[in-house]
């Protein structure tokens, strides 16, 4: 029997998206994150005892600014080294060939595979052929698992890979391939790298993503880590085992605000379900983005302030403590309780404000359109707009815009 790790995507001093706008004790543990979940990542390999590691790809998330970041991956490969724990490794996308310009020497205990062919690395103390192949160049477009070689009969066979398969949302597509061409090699397990949320994709034989070992921006939510391998003496995988190594954790959360007239019933919402998702980050720095959603009678006055609303939320967040919860965004997506088109009809004011406010705005072009509107919405939806301004998105921007204008009738004067 023996045991390997299978991790892949460290992405090594990746920049984290959205720390910029808070300089907090938060977003200090996050900018460290892909550096501690790399040592978590060590520290469990050999507190495990594993035979030995398989990295598929991505250790690098660029080409180094200094030597820092590859001094930090040798550090942590001659710990393994310490310990009798050989790697062996392939370069993907990130850290191909072509990419990364500066090199450093690796510990003996590391195997790189050559990025001209595939290649098969057989292993004296254990009946292991490993085969793989790092990437050239950045864009790999063809279909690598034909050039692999042929399975070594009486071995525990294992692929290593960097791929898309045949294509994940949120992904490029990088040597592109099917799971049955996976299948058709023969070999007893695949080891995949380049997607991020891990994924058992096929048992018997085993493809599997253990995706990346720290969620670097809101839409890798959830855990991240590596898988550890069991494999009994009649070469067959008896468990394949999840280990989180994650510092912090992101989180999209959703509030409905549906039915809600009051701000405190709605930071009461905020309150309850916030506390429910820290409980769930099992002792890690919850990284939150919070999404408002639902019908609502206070959508006019979020939208309008916003930035009240936000400090009102931080205020709530900081109850739970600095190093528990931290704030990535808000963002607002209510709508009003009213028809603006049905108010329109029945109120003179209402009607004449939004004709005067938007009714030339199909003749504006994009930059006068958002020029315009940036004239009404307050700061924190600026940013927004500019992000999300695109023919689809625009309607709502707009009337998100109206429901502003409303509020402010409302509350400054509209009684007249």
């Amino acid at each position: 029997m023996f045991r390997f790790l299978h991790t892949a995507d460290l992405h090594l001093d990746s920049p984290l998206r959205g720390l910029a706008a808070r300089v907090v004790v938060g977003s200090q543990v996050l900018l460290g994150a892909s550096r501690k979940a790399f040592e978590n990542l060590i520290s469990l390999a050999i507190s495990e005892k594993v035979d030995f590691l398989v990295i598929a790809g991505d250790v690098y998330d660029g080409d180094w600014k200094g030597y820092e970041t590859g001094l930090f991956f040798v550090r942590g490969m001659a710990r393994l080294l310490r310990a009798g724990i050989p790697v062996y490794l392939i370069s993907g996308n990130h850290d191909a060939a072509s990419v990364i310009t500066k090199t450093l020497a690796l510990p003996e205990n590391v195997s790189v595979f050559s990025s001209r062919s595939p290649s098969t690395h057989t292993l004296d103390r254990w009946p292991v052929a490993i085969h793989g192949m790092s990437f050239p160049r950045r864009a790999v477009d063809e279909n690598l698992v034909p050039k692999y070689p042929a399975l070594v009969d009486g071995k525990f066979n294992i692929g290593l890979l960097h791929t898309s398969l045949a294509g994940r949302e949120g992904h490029d597509t990088y040597a592109p391939c099917s799971v049955d061409d996976l299948v058709g090699k023969g070999y007893h397990y695949w080891a995949l790298g380049h997607i991020h949320q891990p994924e058992i994709v096929h048992e018997a034989p085993w493809i599997v993503y253990p995706g990346n070992i720290q969620g670097r921006h809101s839409r890798e939510t959830g855990p991240r880590g590596c898988r550890i391998v069991t494999v009994d003496d009649d070469l067959a995988v008896t468990d394949c085992a999840w280990h989180s190594l994650d510092i912090a954790r992101w989180e999209v959360l959703t509030i409905d605000a549906a039915g809600l007239d009051a701000h405190e019933a709605l930071y009461d919402r905020i309150r309850s379900s916030v506390s429910k998702a820290i409980s769930e980050a099992d002792e890690r720095l919850l990284a939150l983005r919070l999404v408002i959603s639902g019908v609502t009678a206070l959508h006019g006055a979020l939208l309008s302030h916003q930035d009240q609303f936000e400090a009102e939320v931080q205020a709530i967040l900081e109850s739970f403590g600095g190093d528990l919860v931290w704030l990535e965004k808000i963002r607002l997506k209510t709508r009003p309780l009213i028809d603006l088109k049905e108010l329109a009809e029945s109120d003179e004011l209402t009607r004449i404000v939004l004709e005067a406010q938007f009714a030339n705005s199909s003749a504006l072009s994009d930059s006068e359109a958002i020029a315009a509107l940036l004239k009404v919405l307050p700061p924190p939806l600026c940013s927004d707009l500019q992000e999300d301004w695109n023919g689809s998105a625009q309607t709502a921007i707009y009337e998100d815009a109206q429901a502003i204008i409303l509020d402010r009738l409302r509350t400054k004067g509209g009684e007249s």
